[in-house]
């Protein structure tokens, strides 16, 4: 069995340690008055359908709820069946190596006399709420409520450093996009889809807890754990509305950082523009002069072919002709350019 803990309580003290699983099961089913108000609370990692199925069938728990804690997967909610309650948590807790948000699942049963906690992830461990209970005899002797209560109580607090992790990536997205990182859309994106991911772990939570603290607003005996849960309740609201302002925050960003690239883009398109415009100006004075050349090459051309019978080849001014031929095309192209501003 993936059993990590196991120990049945009496009058708020632990009172056993079962070497097995069987030994507890027999503990609950023989209890008698020496064990008033008194119940077990196992711990499971990760186990699997058989090993569920065996407290499912020591235990009485429903087969929908066993099947939800063996595929995982699930939302928060609490489920009432009978006398059995079943309880689904989503812990989140941040890893500064990867800057990312991770999400476990936690599922408790609660019955009268019992209280099954299934993990599937080594984090968070559970061991420091079993010992803070035991540090507290009047809290742990409420009973399986207690338990839901520290181990909500946890889940929640675990939400702060997340929280905080969350904001510093978000202080250091505002440096990326004014800084003009260009990498910096993809991290928007997969930070808005971690703050939704938390999102989904703590708003549900808001319908559990309301559930909770009405079952005990009227109940004297268990004021302590009614003013337990109202304060894990304003800490979940609290998270609940931080995860909510970094979600409108990030998409703020998303639409400032799409402006600044668009301006950016724009000054691209500027400077492109003013460069062809340069080159087509430069492309002009190169024609221009290049047509200018041209009128003398091409004047040159015509009176230098090799004909017995070529006009004014025998005129005296006819070499001074077309120099001058030369000159005024070359002058006439020159002041045309000059007037349509290509020189």
């Amino acid at each position: 069995m993936t059993v990590v803990d196991n120990a049945v309580y009496v009058g708020g003290a632990r009172d056993s340690e079962p070497d097995s699983l069987d030994r507890t099961l027999e503990l609950l089913r023989d209890r008698d008055s020496s064990h008033p108000g008194g119940f077990a609370w196992i711990g499971l990692l990760r186990p699997d359908q058989a090993e569920l199925d065996l407290l499912a069938r020591e235990l009485s728990l429903p087969a929908l709820a066993v099947e939800d804690a063996v595929h995982a997967h699930q939302r928060p909610k609490l489920e009432r069946y009978d006398d059995v309650e079943f309880v689904v948590l989503r812990p989140a807790w941040y890893v500064d190596e990867d800057e990312d948000v991770q999400v476990g699942e936690i599922h408790l049963f609660l019955g009268q006399d019992f209280v099954v906690t299934v993990r599937h992830a080594e984090t968070p461990e559970l061991s420091s709420v079993r010992r803070r209970l035991e540090q507290d005899p009047e809290l742990l002797a409420l009973g399986p409520r207690a338990v839901l209560y520290a181990v909500l109580d946890r889940v929640v607090d675990d939400y702060q450093p997340v929280i905080r992790g969350l904001r510093d990536d978000i202080d250091q997205i505002e440096t990326q996009v004014f800084g003009g990182d260009p990498s910096v859309s993809r991290r928007i994106y997969q930070l808005s889809r971690e703050v939704i991911e938390l999102q989904r772990s703590v708003e549900p939570l808001r319908d559990v807890l309301q559930s909770l603290l009405a079952e005990t607003a009227d109940d004297g005996a268990r004021v302590m754990l009614h003013r337990g849960m109202r304060d894990v309740a304003d800490h979940q609201a609290q998270t609940s509305e931080s995860a909510e302002n970094f979600r409108q925050l990030l998409g703020n960003i998303l639409s400032v950082n799409a402006a600044l690239v668009g301006q950016r883009q724009n000054e691209e398109m500027r400077k492109l523009s003013e460069t062809s415009l340069a080159q087509g100006e430069e492309v002009k004075r190169i024609s221009s002069w290049a047509a200018i050349l041209f009128a003398p090459s091409l004047i040159g051309a015509i009176y230098g072919m090799n004909f017995e019978h070529i006009p004014e080849i025998g005129w005296t001014f006819g070499y001074p002709f077309a120099l001058g031929l030369m000159v005024l095309a070359s002058l006439t192209l020159y002041i045309v350019f000059s007037k349509r501003g290509w020189l």
